[in-house]
């Protein structure tokens, strides 16, 4: 497969969902989230002061954005004004990261548990989950560093990325937001590790691995389907584009806040699959 690049020159690029008919992506490290046309063209949606990541739609249509260093859930409207929906804070110590939303407007928040840029030892944290009046709940615990996460189309299970344990772990969702029937969906092979993910028709999903530097895609029980290399880390993907079958895969030469913006490197593939677009996000 040979990957196109639709848009670089970017700092770092995470939380890619495709929303009527366009790529919305978070630059955490430029501190902007971008709406980006089949061109190649963008618009800045808005900014986020202490770095966007996860991001998703209510059902009235206002945007939520994580802000990542001060912990918090921003809502962002039709008119572009932001308020804090929730605050995480109260409930996790470090960053707030990637998010899924279900078609109810409850949201699915990960966090890194542990100071990645310092190099403290990986610790198990909590997922959270935020109701549509903005209710923060913990769901699970024990999280190795709950990242991207796919609702199945018919909403009955939750997968979430662990990236330090190396896995993808499901839940069953209950009628009322709470996680339960905790497994292991697919473990990753040799030194992979799932960052964003996202699921496609036929089940499979797709994880970019940023420490072997492609876009694996799996089937439940672990079996590789496909790889795809990128030249730098893969960082996140998603199924998008009129018939769902492009796969946008954003890359980055490092993860390091000031090296990314130095660099300015980070980029958004693309590539067309066979399995279109399922589920959430």
């Amino acid at each position: 497969m040979t990957l196109k690049k639709l848009l670089g020159g970017r700092a770092f690029l995470e939380g890619p969902r495709w929303h009527e008919g366009a790529l919305f992506v978070s630059d955490m490290h430029a501190d902007e989230v971008l709406k980006i046309s089949a061109d190649g063209s963008f618009d800045v949606v808005t900014s986020v002061a202490n770095n966007p990541s996860g991001l998703g739609w209510l059902p009235d249509g206002d945007m939520l954005v994580v802000s990542m260093k001060d912990r918090k859930l921003l809502r962002v409207n039709a008119a572009g004004e932001q308020s804090v929906h929730a605050d995480l804070s109260p409930f996790i110590a470090k960053r707030a990261n990637d998010m899924v939303m279900d078609s109810r407007g409850n949201a699915y928040i990960g966090n890194f548990g542990f100071d990645f840029d310092k190099g403290e030892p990986p610790a198990g944290t909590l997922l959270l989950r935020v109701d549509p009046e903005g209710h923060v709940s913990p769901v699970a615990e024990g999280m190795m560093f709950p990242n991207g996460m796919v609702i199945t189309p018919d909403g009955g299970t939750l997968i979430v990325a662990e990236t330090m344990s190396g896995c993808l772990t499901a839940f069953d969702v209950g009628p009322d937001g709470g996680l339960g029937g905790r497994r292991i969906w697919a473990q990753l092979p040799e030194d992979a590790v799932p960052d964003g993910i996202c699921l496609d028709a036929e089940g499979a999903v797709w994880a970019a691995s940023p420490t072997t530097k492609e876009c694996l895609r799996l089937g439940e029980g672990g079996e590789v389907l496909e790889r795809i290399p990128t030249e730098h880390q893969s960082i996140a993907c998603m199924l998008g584009g009129p018939d769902g079958r492009t796969l946008f895969i954003l890359t980055a030469e490092t993860t390091h806040a000031d090296k990314c913006r130095e660099l300015m490197t980070a980029a958004v593939h693309m590539v067309t699959v066979s399995a279109p677009h399922a589920g959430r996000p």
